[in-house]
């Protein structure tokens, strides 16, 4: 696409038919996947040092795939995209109805949720690359925004639909039906067009691919600041995944509904910030978006942890979910207009990967601090944390960019 396009009227959704379809199946398998991480928490909760094993949990979703994001990037970069995508939803379908039918103990589960999760990190330098192919660059924000709302932000959904449906279904039928939005996914995407590799060197073996995609993200001052900055902001806020529940029930002697609609709270913001962010982000600089994120979401989880009641803990959650969206457009669209489509996923997948290592450090270092203090704790250390990573990537990016001017 080229910015020689004129401009056109119109929500992109309405106006591209080739990104309708990519936040379609996007939509489908994020609110599928939200729900049926928020089954497994609750069916975890209930179980013998439930703290440890939900971070075990989380642990195998983000650490385990992460370890592998600059493969999973160099994999995106040389094969058909939409082929890949595909393939991960299938792949994310079938490991989720065998555990839905098996619901095996926690070694197994641990490891089949590890095997799906390597699908999903995979998936997600793929159809972050595919948006500079379906857009204009002049709509790359708001690209970046929408499918933000249609994916992250459906996580508003998905506990909402949990809570409602636990009266209805066990937590194999919640697991059913996360199995049944992968397919659905999959079978939405074959509709998109071909989206061919733009791997320049396809006689560069695999690993020796890998290896280049890493150093590129180093090399570059600014994003190696950006990667560094978000790996800290992950670690240390990432703990809500695991102590929301703890925080819900024990804290705040909330019932398993309204744990479930604790963890709605972001997501609620994420569905407010992105359709704001669709219409205005591109009247800010990304590298100011990108602060904004890290300080709104870092004191929101500080805040949190002050909450007296469930309602001022969820009403906290939703602004914390409004910075979100800041820190997920500004690193994507950043991404998407500085780095070579020929590496654009080995980086995507290096940082994200950095990221979900990050997550799961943060998910064992909640763990374990819950065990040894509480929720409260947990998130004010968190929010502390997060603040001063902001304040020194903030002056980070400032030296980077008086260095280069």
């Amino acid at each position: 696409m080229t910015e020689s396009t004129p401009p056109a009227r119109g929500s992109l959704l309405r106006r591209n038919a080739s990104f309708r379809l990519l936040w379609s199946s996007r939509a489908t398998s994020y609110l599928g996947e939200s729900l049926g991480l928020v089954a497994l928490l609750v069916h975890l909760e209930g179980t013998s040092r439930a703290a440890i094993a939900a971070a075990m949990l989380l642990v195998a979703c983000d650490f385990v795939p992460g370890l592998f994001g600059p493969l999973a990037g160099a994999i995106a970069d040389r094969f058909d995209l939409r082929r890949v995508m595909i393939g991960c939803e299938v792949a994310q379908a079938l490991l989720t109805a065998v555990i839905a039918i098996w619901l095996p103990a926690l070694p197994i589960l641990l490891l089949l949720v590890a095997i799906r999760g390597f699908a999903a990190q995979i998936y997600l330098p793929a159809s972050r690359s595919a948006v500079p192919g379906l857009v204009d660059d002049r709509d790359v924000e708001s690209a970046n925004s929408t499918l933000g709302a249609g994916t992250y932000g459906l996580e508003a959904a998905g506990p909402l639909v949990a809570a409602a449906l636990f009266g209805l279904l066990d937590v194999r039928g919640l697991l059913l039906i996360t199995a049944t939005s992968y397919l659905i996914a999959a079978v939405v995407l074959v509709a998109l067009p071909k989206l061919p590799s733009a791997h320049v060197d396809i006689e560069q073996g695999l690993f020796t691919s890998t290896r280049a995609g890493v150093g590129f993200l180093w090399s570059a001052p600014a994003i190696r600041v950006i990667a560094v900055g978000f790996f800290a902001i992950v670690a240390f806020n990432g703990v809500d995944d695991v102590a929301l529940v703890f925080l819900a029930k024990d804290s705040l002697h909330g019932s398993d509904s309204e744990a479930a609609a604790l963890y709605a709270g972001v997501g609620i913001g994420l569905a407010i910030g992105y359709p704001l962010l669709a219409r205005y982000a591109s009247r800010f600089p990304t590298v100011a978006l990108l602060i904004v994120g890290f300080g709104i979401s870092s004191l929101g989880n500080l805040a949190t942890g002050l909450a007296g009641v469930v309602i001022t803990a969820l009403l906290i959650q939703i602004v914390r979910g409004l910075g979100l969206t800041a820190l997920d457009v500004a690193i994507n669209t950043h991404l998407q207009r500085t780095v070579p489509r020929e590496v654009l996923g080995r980086v995507f997948g290096t940082l994200y990967g950095l990221v979900g290592v990050a997550a799961g450090l943060s998910y064992l270092f909640g763990g374990i601090l819950l065990e040894l203090t509480d929720a409260r704790t947990t998130f004010v250390v968190a929010g502390v944390g997060g603040l001063l990573v902001t304040v020194v990537t903030a002056l980070a990016l400032r030296r980077v960019s008086s260095s280069t001017s």
